[in-house]
């Protein structure tokens, strides 16, 4: 029929739900980013097995979605961390001296800034290992690649 528009559902669902849609696909980029490889990362061979003992701790949720030393989004639902100086991209296996727990993590920012720490591991890392109750562990941790 002619001057009749045709609606379809998919018209009918973005005018509806459209601006839920795009709020939730908005959360959720950030998320999504993490999901991307680094292509620019290169194992540093020499250093696998390289060791440390120390105080490891985690970050707060008010880090959530800022962006990293790596520009990644950080993600305290990852399995990643902060090291003053290992390269983003490197594996590391981190070992709870108190319960011989071990979590591999994933170098993507730097710190810790604090006296006596060598590793910040996120909310998700650190409960692998550890009791979250505690806030620092000591530990013990080795680079795998």
């Amino acid at each position: 029929m002619p001057g009749l528009n045709k609606i379809s559902y998919l018209d009918i669902i973005t005018k509806s739900w459209g601006n839920v849609v795009v709020v939730i696909f908005l959360a959720m980029l950030p998320l999504l980013h993490g999901c991307t490889s680094d292509k620019s990362y290169q194992p540093h061979p020499e250093l696998t097995g390289h060791s440390e003992s120390g105080k490891a701790s985690y970050y707060a949720m008010k880090f959530q979605f800022r962006k990293t030393a790596s520009g990644e989004r950080f993600n305290n639902y990852a399995m990643t961390a902060a090291h003053k100086t290992l390269a983003f991209g490197t594996k590391v296996l981190v070992t709870s001296i108190n319960t011989g727990k071990s979590v591999t993590v994933t170098i993507n920012d730097r710190g810790p800034f604090v006296q006596g720490r060598i590793i910040d591991l996120t909310r998700a890392a650190f409960s692998e290992i550890e009791d979250i109750d505690r806030g620092i562990a000591e530990v013990k941790i080795e680079v795998l690649n």
